[in-house]
């Protein structure tokens, strides 16, 4: 394993983008531990040591790494850019103009990126304008506490916290794009990877402290039976071969080749656990904005982290999602099309309409899998937290997958790049 680790740093061009990404991340950890101009600080450290653990503030700390409880510059973390990206790919379903975008290649995915980024930028200053009020002690749903962060409290210092907060999300969003751009991996996915994973001793912590020693050992051996799960399932894959026959262009002859269509297991990856997560936030989000009594009491007694209706949402909205995303990254239909054009086929199987049932098949078989796999992970960790009462680290399911899933994918980037110059990777 260290002569592999040896061979990143041997090749010039990953050891910067290794760098790189570290220091991006370390500049956002930055951000994150330094709280906007008006909040005590005494204060947060009270929050801190006295929020309730199902609270809604424990969810957002889940994604901001704890810079939400702190009110820091970056305390929004992702959660605006990941909310956006669902609306926006939900909306290309059913909006011509962002079909046809989608349709267009890069030129179409420039004009969807950047429509994401203002509606990420509008959803900030709703967010930060309800963090505000709520943390100036007018929502214990929120932060399990009426603690006021905020105790010199006027209308143009709340104006100034809600711009810092905005504008620190418009930089998040900028460093994530830094890292896929220049670094390694995906850059929204190693932010929350860095504050999902930064979370995990300090929870480990809390439920060994309120469960005791057999229930913690009881739930460690749980988390390392589903990490083997996880990854197992996620090398998982049905090949699909393909063939391409053989044709004349000009002189030369093209074609005659076999390869194969790789569909992964779990082919979706870590997005619906995110997405869920974030769809179980909006209500809780639209009680700060709208405080209408029925909904902030669903809210405060049906959406905390160990409650029935809330583990059964969380696992519907992940299967629901999977197959959304996957169908969303892999259209049966327009793979069967390009197939067809460049003149391949699937043996056995007619090119056209036939062969986009065939992908259709297959990929509902392996959805249904991977589906369901993602949701029992997800919520297999709560049910035991729920049935033991322990309440300090709800969300370890979740942070468990992600934290996997992350690492497998940034690993396998770092792989590729190393055998493109002959060296072994990590990955077997």
């Amino acid at each position: 394993m260290l002569r592999r680790l040896a061979n990143i740093f041997k090749v010039a061009d990953l050891r910067n983008k290794i760098v790189f990404t570290l220091a991006i991340i370390a500049l956002y950890q930055f951000g994150a531990n330094i709280p906007v101009p008006g909040v005590s600080w005494a204060q947060i450290q009270k929050l801190q040591g006295l929020s309730n653990s199902t609270s809604v503030v424990s969810f957002l700390n889940l994604f901001s790494g704890g810079a939400l409880s702190r009110m820091a510059i970056f305390g929004l973390g992702v959660m605006p850019y990941i909310t956006s990206s669902i609306i926006i790919q939900l909306l290309t379903t059913v909006i011509p103009k962002l079909t046809e975008w989608r349709d267009q290649g890069a030129v179409g995915q420039k004009k969807i990126t950047q429509t994401t980024r203002y509606l990420t930028v509008a959803l900030a200053l709703l967010q930060s304008t309800g963090l505000v009020y709520a943390f100036h002690g007018h929502d214990s749903a929120l932060i399990g506490t009426n603690i006021d962060l905020i105790p010199k409290f006027s209308i143009p210092l709340a104006a100034m916290m809600v711009l810092l907060l905005t504008a620190g999300t418009a930089f998040v969003m900028w460093l994530a794009e830094l890292i896929t751009q220049r670094g390694v991996g995906q850059g929204m996915s190693l932010l929350i990877f860095a504050n999902v994973v930064a979370n995990i001793p300090t929870g480990g912590k809390l439920v060994l402290a309120e469960g005791g020693g057999l229930k913690f050992t009881v739930l460690l051996l749980v988390s390392l039976g589903l990490l083997v799960a996880i990854v197992f399932m996620d090398q998982g894959q049905r090949r699909i071969p393909v063939t391409f026959a053989k044709r004349v262009v000009g002189r030369k002859m093209y074609g005659g080749s076999s390869t194969y269509i790789p569909l992964k297991v779990n082919q979706s990856g870590v997005i619906p656990i995110i997405f869920a997560s974030s769809v179980l936030y909006i209500p809780v989000l639209l009680s700060n904005i709208f405080p209408v009594t029925w909904l902030v009491n669903f809210v405060n007694h049906s959406l905390t982290p160990t409650s029935p209706v809330y583990i059964a949402l969380y696992f519907l909205f992940i299967v629901a999602f999977t197959f959304f995303y996957v169908y969303v990254a892999f259209d049966p239909y327009q793979q069967a099309d390009m197939i067809r054009k460049q003149g391949g086929f699937v043996p056995g199987i007619r090119p056209g309409a036939p062969t986009e049932r065939y992908f259709s098949h297959l990929l509902n078989r392996l959805t249904v899998v991977g589906a369901l796999f993602l949701g029992s992970v997800a919520i297999i960790p709560s049910l035991l937290m729920a049935a033991w009462h322990i309440n300090r680290f709800p969300f370890y399911g979740t942070t468990l997958l992600i934290a996997v899933g992350v690492a497998l994918e940034t690993m396998r980037q770092i792989d590729s790049q190393l055998m493109m110059r002959n060296y072994e990777g990590f990955l077997k």
